[in-house]
């Protein structure tokens, strides 16, 4: 059992003084925030490759969302203030689950008293209907408050991770790597790529910054894909840099101008094996495109090293978990 002490009744960020920043290094503003959550729970969100500050942020804006500025107004008039129970946070159907530290902070955020938790799985488990994911003993009205921005989230997120884990399955032993895109949620694309990496995938770039992609835009603002690839090569000699084709004709000229990583856009199998030969494993190769779990073995057997899902985030089905009240 792990308790949580909340001394107000919703935490607001803080600010403080201190080294590094919850703000980015981007940030002009000078000063560090703080997470109002329990240091436990933050410290298992950045185990987990999470910014505490970035989840306390989402869970807020959910409650702020769900509340609209009043309380929950059935639960106040049907539950005595007093009252404190037991809930079960249990799939209904199986899966893999994710987001359960995420859901933790919604419910730390509304409990005016200190509350307990139990956990009965991690994320990234395989769990099967009827499986107590989390239970969680605090104020009554608290519990049916949070419930449903609670939900919200892991139910999301556990979908991202079970759809995730199918391409997974489907690829072992090819050596091919199932990753996202930036084809996410606005405000939520941490949290998303947190759930293709609990399912077992892998994360592209997470924002523009970080790598260089060169697509068909680039390449007629440039006048031609090897254009492009030198103009970016040049600008930032440093930086990872990976080139979209969609002809087996233009991977020569990216290949000979040394890209680091071609994206084959559209390609059908028996293309995919014929750029798989010509590169030779000069670069890698990721191939991207109307992909369907139906054939991800048949594309991870071409030898290509990555196989590009927009839908792992954008369009991937909830997985159907509840939270139920202990009679």
């Amino acid at each position: 059992m792990t308790a949580h002490d909340h001394e107000h009744d919703h935490p607001e960020l803080q600010l403080v003084d201190g080294d590094g920043g919850g703000c980015g290094d981007g940030c002009a503003c000078g000063e560090e925030y703080v997470t109002g959550l329990d240091p436990a729970l933050a410290a298992l969100l950045e185990e987990a490759g999470l910014d505490p500050v970035e989840v306390e942020d989402i869970a807020t804006l959910a409650l702020a969302e769900d509340l609209a500025g009043g309380e929950d107004v059935t639960s106040v008039a049907t539950v005595p203030e007093e009252a404190v129970a037991t809930a079960d946070f249990t799939a209904r159907e199986a899966g893999v689950v994710a987001g359960l530290r995420v859901a933790e902070a919604v419910l730390s955020l509304v409990a005016e008293e200190e509350f307990s938790v139990e956990r009965h799985a991690e994320d990234g488990d395989r769990v099967e209907a009827g499986q107590v994911l989390l239970s969680v003993t605090t104020r009554t009205r608290d519990l049916l408050t949070a419930e449903r921005s609670a939900l919200n989230l892991l139910c999301h997120l556990s979908g991202i991770a079970t759809a995730t884990r199918a391409w997974v399955d489907a690829l072992e032993g090819t050596g091919a790597v199932v990753r996202d895109t930036r084809k996410t949620t606005p405000g939520l694309r941490a949290l998303q790529k947190y759930a293709v990496r609990a399912g077992g995938g892998s994360n592209h770039r997470m924002a523009l910054s970080d790598a260089a992609l060169v697509k068909d835009n680039h390449v007629v603002a440039a006048g031609g894909v090897a254009e492009a690839f030198k103009a970016v090569r040049d600008a930032y000699p440093d930086l990872a840099v990976e080139v979209e084709v969609d002809r087996l004709d233009q991977i020569q000229p990216v290949l000979d101008a040394g890209a680091d990583l071609i994206l084959l856009d559209n390609f059908s199998i028996p293309e995919l094996r014929e750029a798989v030969a010509l590169v030779a494993g000069r670069a890698k190769l990721e191939s991207s495109g109307g992909l369907t779990l139906a054939e991800a073995r048949a594309v991870g057997e071409t030898g290509v090293d990555y196989l590009a899902v927009g839908a792992l985030t954008h369009s991937s089905p909830i997985l159907d978990i509840g939270l139920d009240l202990r009679g």
